[in-house]
């Protein structure tokens, strides 16, 4: 199917001019015939989002979508699938839907400044992936034995840790600020988070309700300091399959169920159940991604 597009561009969102007076100037090759001397005092533009927007051509007249990316990830995990199907990015245009895909400060072509983060980045194993995400079971990893119905395309694990993004810890107000800056932009929005994106996704519409007219959230790792908080837009919460594989998971199903019991007007969408068994915490990139997001648009 093709698909035909009245605008797309990119922009930055949010963010602040740093002002930097430690330092000494300092001579530096930045190619092998260029020198230069770099003085790392002056004026310095951080933490902004980087958003690119797609709007298709005959839009539907609904709230546009902002895609926000999970912990170590950016706004790729939206894009292509690994293993090459169009992702939920392509799929919201086929709807009609203007989409905006947000990388949030530090992650991807938002760009960072180590120098003025918090501690140092960490960058996510392939073996590590293949546990947290849940494919399959440690001891699978050489083989790539997945758990049983698995919708994840494990065949395409190195295409998967190629969208990996060195990502610092404690920057959550930096993200909450740069989302609130892209809502403030786009208007009403449909927020679509995954992962570590929840938090900053729950904490935005917690703080500007009349900025966020809808929320989806995959598998969230965080959850709203008030429930109440997110009234105005009770959250559709989608999770996957084989969630007993470690504690932290079944404690974590437990707590949506809880909010979407709490929260009046919230879903709860068990895909496993509803939808097909073997979703994995990628949701959005599992073989079975289109019936997940037809279900979480209702």
């Amino acid at each position: 199917m093709s698909l035909t597009l009245s605008d797309f561009g990119s922009y930055h969102a949010g963010g602040e001019i740093l002002r930097v007076t430690e330092g000494d100037p300092v001579e530096i090759a930045f190619t092998r015939d260029a020198r230069f001397t770099y003085d790392p005092r002056g004026r310095f533009a951080v933490n902004a989002a980087y958003v690119q927007y797609f709007v298709p051509a005959g839009a539907r007249d609904l709230p546009p979508v902002v895609l926000v990316h999970g912990g170590g990830m950016c706004g790729s995990c939206w894009e292509t699938t690994p293993d090459g199907r169009p992702g939920w990015l392509h799929r919201l245009l086929d709807r009609g839907r203007t989409v905006h895909v947000v990388d949030l400060p530090e992650r991807g072509r938002a760009g960072f400044a180590p120098a003025h983060l918090p501690g140092d980045p960490i960058l996510r194993s392939l073996e590590e992936a293949w546990s947290l995400f849940r494919f399959g079971p440690p001891e699978g990893f050489a083989a790539r034995q997945a758990f049983p119905h698995q919708q994840f395309p494990v065949a395409h694990l190195e295409e998967f840790a190629r969208r990996f993004v060195p990502r610092w810890l404690g920057t959550a107000d930096l993200h909450r600020a740069a989302l609130l800056a892209v809502l403030a932009r786009t208007g009403p929005a449909l927020v679509i988070c995954h992962s570590q994106g929840g938090e900053t996704a729950f904490d935005a519409a917690a703080a500007r309700p009349d900025l966020v007219a809808g929320l989806i959230a995959l598998e969230p790792s965080a959850f709203p300091e008030d429930p109440a908080a997110l009234a105005a837009s009770p959250p559709v919460l989608v999770q996957g399959d084989h969630l007993d594989c470690a504690g932290h998971w079944s404690d974590r199903a437990a707590r949506w169920a809880a909010l979407a019991a709490v929260l009046p007007g919230a879903r709860l969408i068990d895909t496993a159940r509803q939808i097909a068994p073997g979703g994995s915490h990628m949701l959005m990139m599992d073989r079975h991604s289109d019936a997940v997001l037809e279900a979480a648009l209702g």
